[in-house]
């Protein structure tokens, strides 16, 4: 029966999910984010009957909106589907991106790649002075006190500072909360591990944010036997990009992504 139906006889499938760039709303080149992925999630899961699905990270984070909502259809789509899901961190799974990471039953990293940032960050300037030195004036006409909260271009408000604060101490422990549930008696006990510190693959192993080093193609081989067939899955750039019709657009988002990853050395 197989000699005449090889196909019931085919190696195991892995489907591989490449989860690459910033994560963010919009569709620029680069941006991760849970609209954009939505049917390539959804194909990885059910098409052509994959054994795993295996994350492919490489992400020095963004959106903590839609960090949540891409690892919850992974979740979902791992419990509806009875999958087991794998993570492979390549130079980063950092804030967002370590929040990817926790959608899968396991984690491996490398050695030198860097993971946490389990944190929240908010940044601007401050241009009161600069458009005062020149003449310029600002006039803001608002209903309501707190809409034109943080404006930067009227000096900093105490108020402000401390709502905003207590906002990203709400993303936090939610963030927090994540990595709990998913990493559970995993995780080590350590003053900074929640403080947005960062740290090497060696040492988040230890830390109990990954489960060990390993590489994708290795790792599947061992678990799954070395006939394991890969599936590859990853976003598509835009259709406009393709003849270099939004050149602004992605040289910008570029730049962004360029910082975040600066954040983390690389």
């Amino acid at each position: 029966m197989i000699n005449v139906f090889p196909f019931l006889n085919r190696a195991p499938l892995v489907s591989v999910l490449r989860l690459q760039g910033m994560i963010a709303t919009g569709g620029s080149p680069g941006r991760l984010n849970d609209a954009g992925l939505a049917s390539m999630i959804e194909a990885a899961f059910r098409r052509g009957k994959p054994k795993a699905v295996a994350l492919v990270i490489n992400s020095p984070g963004g959106s903590p909106v839609q960090s949540a909502l891409i690892a919850a259809r992974i979740r979902r789509l791992a419990e509806e589907t009875k999958l087991p899901v794998h993570a492979f961190v390549e130079d980063v799974a950092a804030s967002g991106g370590d929040w990817l990471a926790t959608a899968a039953d396991d984690i491996h990293v490398d050695g030198n790649s860097i993971v946490g940032s389990i944190g929240v960050i908010s940044a601007g300037f401050g241009l009161h002075d600069l458009i005062a030195r020149y003449g310029v004036e600002r006039r803001v006409y608002t209903s309501g006190k707190s809409k034109s909260q943080l404006d930067p271009f009227q000096p900093e408000n105490a108020e402000d500072v401390t709502r905003l604060r207590a906002l990203q101490d709400q993303v936090h422990q939610n963030f927090i909360a994540q990595v709990k549930t998913r990493r559970g008696t995993r995780l080590a006990e350590d003053e900074g591990l929640f403080t947005g510190e960062f740290w090497v693959g060696t040492r988040a192993v230890d830390l109990g944010l990954a489960d060990g080093l390993g590489h994708l193609v290795p790792m599947m081989k061992h678990r799954y036997g070395d006939k394991v067939r890969f599936r590859d899955y990853g976003p598509r750039r835009p259709f406009l990009s393709r003849f270099g019709l939004s050149l602004v657009n992605d040289v910008m988002a570029r730049a962004e992504e360029r910082a975040l990853y600066a954040r983390y050395g690389i």
